[in-house]
């Protein structure tokens, strides 16, 4: 049996999500439900279908389209509700405007009782092949192709709708010949549905669609640019509108993605299993964001393993969930995402202004950086190489038990200092002496650097850290990390905006960086980090969390992904209880908190956690040894 990771795996006895897909069927089995069915399965869900059209196809035809009747289309709906109740659904092809009334009638019902079971819509109008698969009434299917569907029904009921260039100009009644233009129109449709989009742009360079027809010619006089496209890459566009369960940084984001085009003409069914992919990432607790870099890479490797079968395009490969990093996209933010928030987050003065307020130049400086200059054109040569695995890695705020740990022989750790400015209320914020400064200095435009008594603590850290030769870094305070030389410095996705990285890099200072799901972890990647922390794991009380707990599964899938690329460290309410579960996943080291903080005796709880992280190791080393003597026997 095929596992999640494209392995062979043991029979897996938990009960898989059910994911719905509502869509028509290809007889040739290469699109529709059969395809969204294969895709479902391959990435671990139980998939469910609700026929809306039969369709005969082949690779290299569509000759009739019988959409079911209505009465057939809600009884199925109304059995598989009563008994396997999705955890996402997929909806394909809708034959005619009375499909689309029906189905959003249902929807909107479902909703009152299933509010957070996403609703992904693929909106399907023309085959592989060419041949328009969408018909109303009366029409013919080539007349038919020529017009489009109204998906206004499901405003608002849907989380997301994935149009193709062709798609997207007709949704919109637009022109789509431009890459701006067709930016323009993906935001257009979001704000007109209430929903995110993912418009796809894999398809702009093939020259089959009305809207891009001159595609060829253009390509004969400019191999690499199209009405500012790539066509070496695969380049979709996401529109996200309030995401849920997604970091504030993220959840309104716009953002291209581009991946390295597959040069294939076998990709049948390649709109239905990116929907579909969708679907059952979500429908295993991913946020929104997650599932289409996912599905996207899924995508790009079906691609590549295509093979014809008929005499038309093949069908995409099942090829297990993507682990390779090279297959998932490049991610550029638009419209200044992460500066957007921070400066949001600037007026509220509950956040951290020691570590966020930001003179009128430094937002002039970071609304630059974020407009004209992307991560791997900052940072071509990444950051410094750790020396050695992190193991167990502490992380505190205290000075003295800074100092006992140092002197105990632990070789790496995080001072991360809090302030009381993130819990203070407008009023305490005043009375507070760091406070004033801080916001005396927001007004005024001075230096970056805020107390002294912050400095002075950072700056006998940085001296403990060399003293006991020791790899210390700096959270979030990267002035003062360079200014002292620090061995590095740890940042959070939202400090990234903000901060100068290239004078980090120039400073010759290690990166860790946070990550809270696939999309912020690809983010992380594309600065080429020291290390990428995973988090949290479980439920923390150590600081507010703008994502839920990541969970093992998900750690697991990180790991699978990352893990011949960098030190990967697992943080978020980790200790004695949970830690065997934790090394069961591969990471390789885990950073610890109140285990360690709130412990009686800190000391010995680190000595505790490290001798049972190395036991773990161990244990995992003695098993791999055990299994390769065996298959030698």
């Amino acid at each position: 049996m095929q596992g999640i990771h494209g392995g062979k795996l043991p029979m897996n006895t938990e009960r898989p999500a059910f994911v719905w897909t509502i869509a028509g069927s290809d007889s040739g089995g290469g699109a529709g439900i059969q395809a969204d069915l294969a895709t479902i399965q391959d990435l671990g869900c139980h998939g469910c279908s609700v026929v809306t059209t039969v369709t005969a196809q082949s690779s290299v035809a569509v000759t009739l389209v019988e959409p079911v009747s209505a009465a057939m289309l809600m009884a199925q709906l109304t059995t598989l509700l009563s008994d396997l109740p999705p955890k996402a659904i997929k909806i394909g092809l809708l034959a005619d405007q009375t499909q689309v009334a029906l189905l959003a009638d249902w929807i909107a019902s479902f909703k009152i009782h299933y509010p957070s079971v996403p609703v992904i819509v693929d909106p399907v109008m023309v085959a592989s092949c060419g041949d328009a698969l969408a018909v109303d009434n009366c029409q013919d299917i080539k007349s038919a192709a020529k017009s489009a569907l109204d998906f206004k029904p499901f405003k608002g009921l849907i989380e997301l709708i994935t149009p193709n260039v062709l798609e997207l100009g007709r949704l919109t009644h637009s022109d789509v010949s431009t890459k701006a233009q067709f930016a323009a129109a993906a935001l257009a449709l979001s704000q007109s549905l209430d929903c995110s989009v993912l418009a796809k742009g894999g398809d702009v360079s093939f020259g089959c669609t009305d809207i891009l027809a001159d595609t060829h010619a253009q390509t004969q006089a400019n191999a690499h640019k199209s009405n500012g496209w790539d066509l070496e890459l695969a380049e979709d566009y996401l529109v996200c509108r309030q995401v849920r369960a997604s970091s504030k940084l993220h959840q309104n984001g716009r953002f291209w993605l581009a991946s390295q085009r597959v040069n294939t003409r076998h990709n049948h069914g390649s709109g239905c299993t990116l929907s579909s992919a969708i679907a059952a990432v979500l429908a295993q607790g991913f946020v929104l964001q997650d599932a289409v870099v996912v599905a996207k890479a899924y995508v790009s490797q079906g691609l590549s393993a295509a093979i014809g079968l008929g005499q038309g395009p093949g069908p995409l490969a099942r090829t297990g969930w993507p682990n390779d990093l090279s297959r998932y996209a490049k991610i550029n933010l638009c419209d200044g995402n992460f500066i957007s928030h921070h400066l949001n987050q600037h007026l509220d003065v509950r956040c951290d202004l020691v570590a966020t307020v930001l003179s009128a130049t430094d937002q002039a400086t970071a609304q630059v950086r974020i407009a004209s200059t992307p991560p791997q054109n900052i940072l071509s040569h990444g950051f410094k190489v750790l020396d050695a695995d992190l193991g167990v890695y502490p992380v505190v705020s205290d000075l003295t038990m800074l100092e006992g740990l140092l002197a105990a022989g632990v070789k790496t750790v995080q001072l991360r200092i809090k302030t009381d400015i993130s819990e203070l209320t407008t009023a305490e914020l005043a009375e507070s002496d760091l406070g004033k400064s801080a916001l005396s200095r927001c007004e005024s435009g001075e230096p970056e650097l805020i107390g002294s008594e912050l400095e002075a603590q950072i700056q006998t850290a940085i001296a403990l850290g060399k003293h006991f030769n020791a790899q210390l870094f700096i959270n979030d305070h990267w002035q003062l990390a360079i200014k002292y030389h620090a061995f590095g410095v740890h940042l959070g996705q939202e400090d990234l905006a903000v901060t100068d990285l290239a004078a980090i890099q120039a400073a010759g200072l290690a990166l860790g960086i946070s990550s809270h799901s696939y999309f912020e972890l690809l983010l992380a990647h594309q600065y080429s980090p020291s290390y990428i922390a995973l988090g949290h794991i479980f439920p923390t009380t150590t600081k507010q969390m703008p994502s839920a707990p990541q969970g093992l599964a998900k750690l697991k899938h990180y790991v699978a992904l990352l893990q011949d690329h960098y030190p990967l460290v697992a943080i978020g309410g980790i200790d004695l209880t949970n830690l065997a579960k934790v090394k069961a996943t591969g990471v390789g080291n885990i950073a610890v908190v109140r285990a360690i903080t709130k412990a009686k005796d800190p000391l010995a709880a680190f000595a505790e956690l490290s001798q049972a992280w190395e036991q773990c190791s161990l244990s995992e080393e003695l098993a791999v040894n055990h299994e390769l003597g065996a298959k030698h026997e």
